[in-house]
């Protein structure tokens, strides 16, 4: 596995494998890996000749009181775990290397669809994405990029904007990858104590109580919505930041589900910020 530092070496890199004829994914990443990020190589793998991962802490997506200074970080287990995974070339940019002065002048935003959900609970967090997103596109230049789908409006907000600039690549999003009790890894769930870990079950619960009374026959979003709050207003720590069921294409929300519909919340379990959704009427 190749270990790369600067975009001048990614650039590199990136011709040596066009000149061989390589089919290239791209894996972005902040870091701290779990199954769910591998699950992602390991797909990109099956119809890609060569995978580069990134790994970047992206301070432009993170608020003033948001955790970017306890981000969990650890380059060494990383890149063990990405070289294990299949991994050709593992892209590690310091910060500098990306913003050269801070914060640029430039930045992207994708209206409408990025404007609700976290959007309207993160002012600034989806321009930061799409902004280093782009960044990454232009240096990597990959045929395709592969995200989880746990982060379902962050993919929804990256297609908008490769759609709208004429980005040539294709956006592929990847099922949930779940611990055993149902709980959408990630990697703030490090942050989470004992007892808060037994409680953040709570989230996958309410979407499954949420989907078996959809297929049940209730289609009334404010009724769904009703079930999944009263299953996690159970749980002592937990605060409901939002639930929506939204329009699975424009995220728009939806009285009543007569088509394909994201499920969508964000819930506090004690410090902790975490997200998950499943889609009810249909696959995505």
């Amino acid at each position: 596995m190749k270990i790369i530092h600067t975009i001048k070496q990614m650039r590199i890199w990136h011709e040596e494998e066009r000149l061989k004829g390589k089919r290239i994914a791209f894996v972005p990443t902040m870091g701290y890996l779990h199954e769910g990020h591998l699950s992602l190589v390991q797909v990109a793998k099956q119809d890609n000749d060569s995978v580069v991962m990134s790994i970047f802490v992206n301070p432009l997506q993170f608020g003033p009181s948001e955790d970017y200074g306890a981000y969990p970080r650890d380059i060494k287990r990383d890149t063990q775990l990405a070289e294990e995974a299949g991994v050709a070339a593992l892209f590690l940019p310091e910060v500098l290397e990306m913003y050269p002065y801070y914060p640029q002048l430039t930045t992207i935003e994708v209206q409408e669809v990025s404007e609700v959900l976290c959007g309207a609970s993160r002012p600034g967090h989806f321009t930061g994405v799409t902004t280093i997103v782009a960044k990454l596109f232009n240096i990597v230049r990959p045929d395709t990029a592969y995200f989880g789908q746990k982060d379902y409006q962050q993919v929804r907000v990256i297609k908008q904007m490769v759609q709208d600039l004429n980005m040539p690549l294709e956006i592929i999003s990847v099922p949930i990858k779940r611990e055993k009790d149902g709980l959408a890894m990630s990697s703030r769930n490090t942050y989470l104590s004992e007892e808060e870990r037994k409680e953040a079950i709570c989230l996958s619960e309410a979407l499954c109580i949420c989907r078996d009374n959809h297929d049940k026959g209730e289609k009334n979003a404010e009724n769904l919505i009703r079930y999944m709050v009263q299953r996690i207003n159970k749980e002592p720590s937990a605060v409901i930041d939002y639930i929506e069921i939204c329009d699975a294409e424009t995220l728009k929300p939806l009285s009543y589900v007569q088509r394909q519909a994201v499920v969508a919340l964000a819930v506090k379990i004690g410090r902790t910020r975490l997200i998950d959704n499943i889609i009810i009427g249909g696959r995505a």
